[in-house]
């Protein structure tokens, strides 16, 4: 007789962890297909990462979720109960909230007025308890490990404080699931890992998240899950320790990540920057490099390693306390930006929209910002002569804008830095310093900015010295690469290098 075989069957999650579920979403706007049969699953206690390009459909997803778009077919679930007609004001009854990288907040109002808006505590005859409202707000925000004064107005915080305020008055909701868009875009590393401490503490006590962000290092270091999308359809869904970088972004793009580079036939030229011994108290010290004509030099490190600060004591942003910077084979005291414009060079900061942009102006505005000269006739401004020249950089460039009159506040973050990189190339750089280069642009369009810096090298003959915090874009992107520690340029890497061979000299002496 033969031996029965056994079957095997595999642990099913308790039903009751499941916070959300989304089954087979489908959304059509006119001529659109924007998601197609996308489904997502987040359980109690899980940060989920979501991650796709610019127009993969995850925003049209997450507003699906909040109420704000009805699906035109599919079910969503919440603690196991179907929500038929989701609306905004009963998603938030129900535990959601969603946290936009443009914050739905009343600016000239206070800490606890923004926090329970439309819901302030009432003593008597309706009035407004201001003591029992600045009381819980302040709770909740030292709950979340945050002494910010409740009676502060909400515009005289920093950003990393305003979202905090955001997630405070989810968790005064009782939100049991909360997303997050792009939430580190404008926070610095110190800001980044306060918001990581409190997400933790959340998700400690069984709040869940979705966590939608362009940087995967984050992705990786924060979420327990991470769904793809591309197209609008549902790609991937895996636990994160099946991830890696490689693998992400190659489901994200659909290509290889090989392919994802642009290929460099580099041929250096003669010697355009030399610096020597070049020290900034002690985020730089003693550091010496050369840059060539049509390369492209990387200059990598952890976080505090001194690589910005390199970067613009080179420019003239931030003086030197010693060394020398020799432009074309000749010393120049380069004390300024001004100064470094005039030299021939060119600097796209780390965070442009604070430091390179005038989000509220127009893209022609803040390209032709950097070199206005270049359009004056007898005194007065050639309006014709500049709308030209922007135009022809915004093509040489690609940048999709509406129009050049659009403000850049409403182009994508892949677009917003081809008009950073557009406004050096207008003040007639040949040496362009670049911070970051593809922080905030979402994964496709990465693709174009790296091809765009190859062109300017390649074609243009452009000198290109780059910072980047991505270890496989430093690889990818540059003809040799330099590791800084501590203030100090610790080696000299050749193209080819690994990130083994970087972390090496980025962690040790």
């Amino acid at each position: 007789m033969a031996q029965a075989r056994l079957k095997i069957i595999e642990p099913q999650p308790d039903p009751s962890d499941v916070v959300l579920e989304m089954t087979d979403i489908t959304k059509s706007f006119p001529g659109v297909k924007a998601l197609e049969g996308v489904s997502l699953a987040v359980r109690k206690g899980e940060v989920h990462g979501l991650v796709g390009e610019n127009g993969a459909g995850k925003s049209t997803l997450m507003r699906i979720l909040s109420g704000a778009f009805l699906a035109n077919s599919g079910q969503l679930r919440l603690g196991g109960q179907v929500i038929d007609s989701p609306n905004p004001s009963l998603m938030i009854e129900k535990g959601v909230a969603v946290i936009y990288q443009e914050f739905a907040q009343a600016p000239h109002l206070s800490v606890a007025e923004n926090i329970f808006l439309n819901r302030m505590p009432r003593a008597a005859f309706g009035r407004i308890n201001w003591d029992e409202a600045y009381r819980q707000a302040k709770a909740a925000l030292q709950h979340l490990g945050f002494d910010i004064d409740p009676r502060a107005i909400v515009s005289e915080l920093s950003v990393a404080q305003r979202q905090i305020v955001e997630i405070a008055r989810a968790i005064s909701r009782n939100a049991r699931l909360i997303v997050l868009d792009e939430p580190s875009a404008v926070l610095g590393d110190a800001e980044l890992e306060k918001l990581f401490r409190t997400i933790r503490t959340l998700q400690a006590e069984g709040v869940a998240f979705i966590y939608i962000s362009h940087r995967l290092k984050e992705v990786f270091e924060l979420c327990q899950t991470v769904t793809v999308l591309r197209d609008g359809r549902c790609v991937a869904v895996r636990p994160t320790p099946e991830w890696d970088t490689q693998s992400l972004i190659q489901s994200m793009v659909g290509r290889a990540v090989a392919d994802y580079f642009p290929a460099r036939n580099a041929n250096p030229g003669d010697v355009v920057l030399k610096v020597e011994n070049l020290t900034r108290g002690r985020s730089v010290r003693g550091a010496t490099l050369t840059l060539r004509k049509g390369e492209i030099l990387g200059i990598c490190g952890l976080a505090g390693a001194g690589r910005t600060e390199l970067l613009r004591a080179i420019y003239g942003a931030d003086t030197i306390d010693s060394g020398s910077v020799k432009v074309h084979g000749r010393p120049q005291a380069v004390n300024s930006p001004r100064r470094g414009i005039a030299l021939g060079m060119g600097f796209v900061p780390e965070d442009r929209k604070t430091e390179g942009l005038f989000l509220s102006q127009s893209v022609r505005f803040n390209i032709t910002l950097s070199r206005l000269s270049n359009f004056q006739r007898s005194g007065k401004l050639d309006l014709r002569a500049e709308k030209e020249a922007v135009s022809a950089l915004t093509r040489q460039l690609t940048v999709k804008t509406p129009s050049i009159e659009s403000e850049i506040r409403t182009l994508s973050g892949g677009n917003q830095q081809k008009c950073a990189i557009a406004k050096q190339l207008n003040a007639k750089c040949d040496i362009l310093l670049i911070d970051e280069p593809t922080r905030g642009v979402d994964v496709g369009a990465r693709r174009e900015i790296y091809e765009l810096l190859v062109r300017l090298v390649e074609e243009e003959g452009l000198a290109i010295l780059m910072v980047s915090s991505e270890l496989p874009e430093i690889i990818g992107m540059c003809d040799r690469i330099l590791v800084m520690r501590e203030g100090e340029i610790t080696a000299e890497l050749p193209r080819g290098a690994t990130e083994e061979d970087i972390m090496k000299y980025a962690t040790f002496h």
